[in-house]
């Protein structure tokens, strides 16, 4: 009951939730984190990492082993939002600004679950000069990103079940209000981007999520740095065809950039 309730009250402290989110991307990066290591990195007691690797794993973020915790099983290759947002952050930014810089005010904006996506809310709030414009979401982290910009951004959570490996909603019920909106733009990320297979996930449930956000667009922009463009993964979002452009970076394969292109989908190189 005490690390429960430690974990609890954990979550209703900004610092610790900070912390926390660090700490699964250390386990995740390397594969097992001792308590006591935790405890010197952080500069807090034992007793408040316990805490903290208890509330991750009542989220699923990681798994308690004696002595310290390691990542959660059966993620399927998934990494942890925390984990992936450590990756190519220049890169994502650059992607981020390219795209926030397309929205005009009064624009409804589908904008999806990811660490490149979030780069993008990260933008729209530095877009002081913006005004009427709504995005819809079901990301969680991306609907806390925007709340900086209310009133001059209004935010709209699709709602559906939680996962929280990602903060994202998705079926049962994450995929209701998509089906009824008409957007000007969608902005979806993605695992991989190839020029035969289309556009890829790791994970089916928000695959799923993904292409209905694609659908409720007029606009369809799919998001992803370059070590994305080339790969396959699990599951199927849609073909490059039904993509109206792709925002990269300068890290992509150019070769596979240029197949892509001669399949239909329009390219930009953000930075």
């Amino acid at each position: 009951m005490g690390a429960r309730a430690g974990g609890g009250i954990s979550e209703l402290n900004p610092l610790a939730e900070v912390r926390q989110a660090r700490m699964a991307g250390i386990v995740w990066e390397e594969g097992f984190a001792r308590v006591t290591d935790l405890a010197d990195r952080f500069g807090v007691s034992a007793v408040t990492v316990r805490a903290d690797l208890s509330a991750l794993e009542a989220r699923a973020r990681v798994r308690r082993v004696r002595g310290g915790a390691v990542p959660s099983s059966g993620l399927l290759g998934e990494r942890p939002f925390e984990s992936s947002q450590l990756e190519a952050p220049e890169q994502k930014s650059s992607i981020g600004a390219r795209a926030a810089g397309a929205i005009a005010a009064g624009d409804t904006v589908i904008l999806d679950v990811g660490t490149t996506t979030t780069a993008i809310a990260r933008a729209l709030v530095l877009r002081t000069e913006l005004r009427d414009v709504t995005v819809v979401t079901n990301g969680l982290n991306i609907a806390l990103e925007l709340e900086r910009a209310a009133p001059r951004i209004s935010v709209v959570v699709t709602g559906g079940t939680l996962r929280p490996l990602q903060h994202s909603l998705v079926n049962p019920l994450g995929t209701v209000l998509l089906e009824r909106l008409h957007a000007a733009v969608a902005f979806v990320g993605c695992n991989g981007v190839d020029p035969e297979v289309g556009i890829t996930n790791v994970n089916l449930p928000e695959a799923e999520v993904k292409r209905a956000m694609l659908l409720a667009a007029r606009r369809r922009v799919i998001v992803a740095d370059g070590s994305k463009i080339g790969e396959v993964e699990l599951a199927k979002v849609c073909d490059l065809e039904e993509v109206s452009l792709l925002i990269t970076d300068p890290t992509a394969d150019p070769e596979v950039l240029t197949e892509i292109a001669a399949a239909g989908c329009q390219v930009e190189v953000a930075g």
